[in-house]
């Protein structure tokens, strides 16, 4: 064990992370790492997360510090340092390690792996890429060959990707099964996307089908240019959005011949206000959700939401597997924390967002901003406001593109034959198109 406990970092960057523990800021101190960078001294960094890490109670995470404090030259310190990094959720801190273990290691397949999963956990796709291409007459296909080809098509290397497919064969072991099912899902999502939509660094709506199997509704007007892709950032939603994505999703279920027979409303106050007016937009009867109803548009209006009602991990659950004919309709989806399914059609993504009835920003009486209350109204009386909303788009600030109802709708065509199939398996990744995001 490294026993000199006290030993302080010497790097001005990692004395403000130190500084931050002092004052009992564990989060603090993470985020002080991260802007401090890779280059760091990592046996300095090893003593900032041994600190960190003990103060929080995880130990693995302390122990694998103190032994890469100890003996930052070691390779096996240095990978049980990454290894415990990414079971902890800071992958970021994972990388410099694992890199250095791999070349201490001389190309070890098992540190190979784990740096490439601090790679994902990061969005770092293409220096993923790069580091199993650079060792690709070693591995093995099952898994490194399908990480590559995972990793190009999250990179958006749809070439590299499908020349690696072709390559790699059927998996001897069953486990692996599902992931070769998803990614020829995904490459045959590709496929039938690129025939109407350009799959270039800015395409969010044709990436986030092919990473993920969900057609996205609309596309943010604001913030384009200034790198946010058709994402929002902070939105306080309303019910003109609101109507504007559930006439998105009628027109994706007639593009697609898709016949649901009732809307499923869920129990959450947020999702049954939805769900009452998407049954009026597209003239359906609404019932309470029964997990295995098939034929059905269940509409939720968040997923993070649902699962803090009670009872709502057992229906997302319940929904994982999607029933014959169903059809799973989020209103907002967080890109930066993706919720723990994904849904099939999604109006919006966003970083924070206020429900339109929820407890919205105002300006209040003295000219400061106020947060107003909570609409009181029944959920019928607010679908209703929803119904009868204008759907116009916002014009926004007129640097992004417009993102027409025929261009939603020949997109929503070309999806035709592969929307709707397999699991609603979480995707971590925003895929190939960045975005800007907030602290």
């Amino acid at each position: 064990m490294f026993s000199r406990r006290n030993r302080r970092p010497r790097s001005a960057e990692l004395l403000k992370a130190w500084e931050s523990l002092d004052s009992g800021n564990v989060p603090g101190a993470l985020r002080q790492l991260r802007v401090a960078g890779e280059e760091q001294p990592l046996a300095e960094v090893a003593l900032v997360v041994r600190r960190a890490a003990g103060s929080a109670g995880f130990d693995d995470l302390a122990e694998a510090a103190a032994a890469l404090a100890a003996d930052p030259e070691r390779a096996q310190a240095l990978y049980g340092f990454g290894y415990a990094c990414v079971e902890r959720g800071v992958p970021y801190l994972a990388v410099p390690a694992l890199r250095e273990a791999l070349r201490r290691s001389e190309g070890s397949l098992v540190v190979l792996r784990e740096l490439v999963s601090a790679y994902e956990a990061e969005g770092r796709h293409r220096e993923a890429v790069t580091e199993l291409a650079r060792h690709e007459d070693t591995f093995k296909d099952w898994p490194d060959r399908y990480l590559l080809v995972f990793n190009a098509v999250m990179a958006g290397d749809l070439e590299l990707a499908r020349r690696q497919h072709a390559l790699l064969g059927d998996p001897e072991d069953d486990v692996w099964r599902p992931a070769r099912e998803r990614q020829n899902r995904m490459l045959a999502r590709a496929a039938g996307a690129e025939r109407v939509s350009s799959l270039d660094p800015t395409d969010l709506r044709g990436w986030q089908y092919v990473i993920s199997g969900t057609v996205l509704g609309t596309l943010s007007p604001f913030g384009f240019a200034s790198g946010m892709n058709g994402r929002y950032a902070w939105l306080q939603d309303s019910p003109a959005q609101c109507l504007r994505a559930l006439l998105r999703l009628r027109t994706l279920l007639d593009a697609t011949e898709t016949r649901p027979r009732s809307v499923s409303l869920l129990p959450d106050r947020d999702s049954t206000i939805l769900g009452l007016a998407a049954a009026e937009v597209l003239g359906l009867p609404a019932e309470p959700f029964e997990p295995g109803r098939t034929d059905t548009v269940v509409v939720v209006y968040d997923l993070d939401g649902l699962a803090e009602h009670d009872g709502g991990p057992d229906l997302i659950g319940n929904l994982f597997e999607r029933a014959p004919g169903e059809v799973l309709h989020a209103h907002v989806s967080c890109w930066t924390d993706p919720p723990a399914i994904t849904a099939d059609s999604v109006g919006l993504l966003h970083q924070s967002i206020v429900a339109p009835w929820g407890e919205q920003l105002r300006q209040g009486a003295d000219g400061g901003v106020e947060r107003g209350p909570a609409d009181g109204r029944t959920a019928a009386e607010i679908a209703a406001g929803i119904v009868g909303a204008d759907p116009a788009a916002d014009p926004g600030d007129g640097e992004g593109p417009e993102d027409t109802d025929a261009e939603f709708a020949a997109f929503a065509t070309a999806a035709r034959s592969t929307w709707l199939r397999g699991d609603r398996a979480r995707v971590r990744s925003a895929g190939p198109v960045p975005s800007s995001r907030f602290a």
